[in-house]
């Protein structure tokens, strides 16, 4: 019983995380995407490349592995003190890297159903 608390705590706390990513970025950069090739293609080399790296490219990653990349991302850019321009003044033509990983996240989290 312990057990499955535990583990139903951190599904709650993963898909809190996500949906704190998908509300910061993601749905700005998924609408975006949806608009041009380009950033679609972009978004769906980096989904392809998260599943790769997470060891499940066929099912895609789990809640917990997706939420916890995403942290990771996220932690790498604080210590390189690395920031994003506010969202609203984002040229999504010229994204950057991380920021395309983190829709990417994003979008393999609401394909998965996670959000």
């Amino acid at each position: 019983m312990f057990r499955d608390m535990v583990e139903a705590t951190r599904h709650t706390a993963a898909r809190a995380t996500l949906n704190g990513l998908m509300t910061w970025l993601g749905e700005a950069g998924l609408h975006a995407a949806a608009s041009s090739a380009g950033l679609r293609a972009a978004v769906d080399q980096h989904a392809a490349a998260v599943r790769d790296a997470l060891g499940d490219p066929e099912r895609g990653p789990s809640v917990v592995a997706l939420a916890g990349y995403a942290t990771g991302v996220r932690d790498t850019l604080i210590e390189a003190e690395w920031q994003l321009p506010p969202v609203a003044e984002l040229d999504w033509a010229k994204a950057e890297w991380p920021t395309l990983r983190l829709v990417a996240v994003c979008a393999l989290a609401r394909s998965a159903g996670y959000l």
